[in-house]
C-alpha cells in the first residue's frame, strides 16, 4: 500500500528553463567598478595594474576629470614587468608611496586585471609585505575580464574588503526616540549611493529593524564590525561572492530576499527581514499600491510591450520580474552568471510574479551566444531590447529600440521611491520614437 501525498502549490507552478549557450561573456570590463566604488569610498585610493588597453578603457568609459582628480590611477606594466625584468615589490612600492605622500588615502585598493593574471603576478603575496613595510592598509582585488563578468567587478571588492571588516567600531548613541526592535546585528551589502542608502535604511527603520552598518561605508575607517552569527543582507543581485565570503569566512547568516528593485522587489525584501527577526511587516501593502499609483502614467506605456534582454550587468532577472509585474511581456532573460542560490528568493518571486500575471515564464540563457540573440531578436521583434553598448548601435541601424544596461547599473534604481527611475530609462527610447513620429507626421502635414 502506498501513501500519496497532495502535491504542494508550490510545485504547480510552471518550473524556470534555463539554458546555457557560450560559455563566454560578452560584458563590458570588471574593472569599471573602480568608477562607483572609488566615489563610494570617500577615503579610498583605486590603483588599477595592468596595461595600455586597461587605461584606455578606463579614460574613455569613466571620462576625464578636469576639475577635480579622481581618487584611481593605472599601474601601467610594461615590458620590464611582464618579461620579470623588474622587481614587482620595489615598484609597486614605489607607486604607493607616492600615492601615499600625494594623496594620504585610508586605504589602497589594487584591483587586478587580466594581465596580472596571465602572468601569475603574486598581488595577495606582495600586499601583506608592503602593508607592513609603508603601514598603509592595501586591499587586492581580482577583477578581470577572463573570469568575471562586468558588475563581478564590485563583488570581488566586497569580498575582498569582508574579510578586513575586523575592527571592533564605536556604538553610536542610539536616540530614545528610536524604538527599535530587539534583534541580531545586521548588516547590508552592496555599493548603492548615499541618498539610497538613508531610504532602505528608514524603510527598515519603520519596521523597528536597525541596521548596524553597510559594506562598503562611507570611509574604510568606519566599516561594520563583522562577527559570527550576525545576519547580512544584499541589495544587488552579483553579490554572490561577497555573500559566499560573509558566510564562510566570518561565519555570518545570509538572509535570502528578493532584491529592493521596483515596489515589489522591494516590499519583499523588507517582508523577508522582517520574517527572519519575527516581525509583523506594517503598512508595506499600503506603500506597495500608493508607489504603483505614482507609476501608473509609465505603466501604461509598456503595458503589453515586449522586452529582450540581451545580459550584460546581472541586474536582469530583478529588472525583468518588475517589467513583467508593470505589464511588458519578457521574451528572454540573457544574463552573463547565474547562481541560483544567492537569487533563489528573487526567481521564486519571479515565477509567482508569472503566475499572477497568467503568463509563461521567460527562458533565462546564461553566458548567451550573442549571434544566436540577434537571429531570436530579428524573429521575435521586440518593442525593445536591453543591451550593452557594443551592440546598441547596429541594433538601432536595423530599427530596434534599444536600452543601454550600463544605464541602470550607475542609476538610483533601488527602494520603493526609485522604481520610477527604472521605467523613466525603460520608457525612454519609447517616448522618443513617440514624438518623432509625430515630428514626422506633422512634417508630412505642412508639406502637402
Amino acid at each position: 500500500m502506498t501513501l500519496i501525498k497532495p502535491t504542494p502549490a508550490e510545485d504547480l507552478q510552471e518550473k524556470i528553463n534555463f539554458d546555457c549557450e557560450t560559455g563566454n561573456y560578452h560584458t563590458f570590463c570588471p574593472i569599471s567598478c573602480v568608477a562607483w566604488l572609488y566615489q563610494k569610498i570617500e577615503d579610498s585610493f583605486f590603483l588599477v595594474i595592468g596595461t595600455k588597453t586597461c587605461g584606455y578603457f578606463l579614460q574613455n568609459a569613466l571620462g576625464v576629470m578636469i576639475f577635480a582628480e579622481p581618487r584611481y590611477a593605472m599601474a601601467e606594466l610594461e615590458e620590464g614587468d611582464i618579461s620579470a625584468q623588474l622587481s614587482d615589490f620595489e615598484e609597486l612600492k614605489r607607486l604607493c608611496l607616492q600615492i601615499k605622500r600625494d594623496r594620504n588615502p585610508s586605504v589602497i585598493f589594487w584591483i587586478g586585471t587580466c594581465t596580472t593574471e596571465i602572468i601569475k603576478m603574486d598581488l595577495e603575496g606582495i600586499a601583506p609585505k608592503l602593508e607592513a613595510e609603508i603601514n598603509l592598509p592595501i586591499v587586492v582585488a581580482r577583477a578581470n575580464g577572463l573570469d568575471y563578468a562586468f558588475t563581478q567587478g564590485e563583488d570581488t571588492v566586497l569580498a575582498a574588503l569582508a574579510q578586513r571588516s575586523n575592527q571592533k567600531q564605536v556604538e553610536k548613541i542610539t536616540d530614545i526616540n528610536d524604538n527599535y526592535t530587539e534583534h541580531a546585528p545586521l548588516i547590508l551589502f552592496g555599493s548603492i549611493p548615499d541618498p539610497v542608502v538613508n531610504q532602505l535604511t528608514l524603510e527598515l527603520k519603520k519596521q523597528g529593524i536597525k541596521v548596524s552598518g553597510w559594506l562598503p561605508s562611507k570611509r574604510y575607517t568606519e566599516l561594520p564590525f563583522i562577527e559570527e552569527g550576525n545576519y547580512v543582507c544584499g541589495v544587488n543581485p552579483y553579490l554572490s561572492r561577497t555573500a559566499t565570503t560573509l558566510m564562510r569566512r566570518r561565519k555570518c547568516k545570509l538572509i535570502g530576499a528578493p532584491f529592493p528593485i521596483g515596489p515589489d522587489g522591494t516590499r519583499a525584501w523588507v517582508e523577508k527581514i522582517c520574517a527572519v527577526f519575527g516581525i509583523e511587516p506594517k503598512g508595506l501593502k499600503e506603500r506597495e499600491e500608493e508607489i504603483w499609483k505614482k507609476l501608473e502614467f509609465y505603466v501604461s506605456l509598456i503595458n503589453g510591450k515586449s522586452v529582450f534582454f540581451m545580459g550584460d550587468n546581472l541586474l536582469e532577472i530583478s529588472l525583468a520580474r518588475f517589467l513583467i509585474r508593470s505589464g511588458m511581456i519578457v521574451f528572454e532573460i540573457g544574463i552573463p552568471y547565474m547562481d541560483k542560490r544567492y537569487q533563489g528568493a528573487e526567481l521564486k518571486l519571479l515565477q509567482q510574479t508569472c503566475k499572477d500575471k497568467k503568463i509563461p515564464i521567460p527562458i533565462i540563457i546564461e553566458k548567451p551566444d550573442n549571434y544566436n540573440q540577434v537571429d531570436r531578436i530579428r524573429e521575435m521583434k521586440p518593442d525593445l531590447v536591453i543591451t550593452g553598448m557594443a551592440h546598441a548601435n547596429p541594433l538601432e541601424a536595423r530599427g530596434i529600440n534599444t536600452k543601454w544596461s550600463v544605464e541602470f547599473t550607475f542609476a538610483q534604481i533601488h527602494g520603493f521611491t526609485n522604481a520610477i527611475e527604472v521605467l523613466e530609462l525603460v520608457t525612454r527610447p519609447l517616448r522618443r520614437n513617440q514624438k518623432l513620429e509625430k515630428i514626422g507626421s506633422q512634417l508630412y502635414t505642412d508639406l502637402r
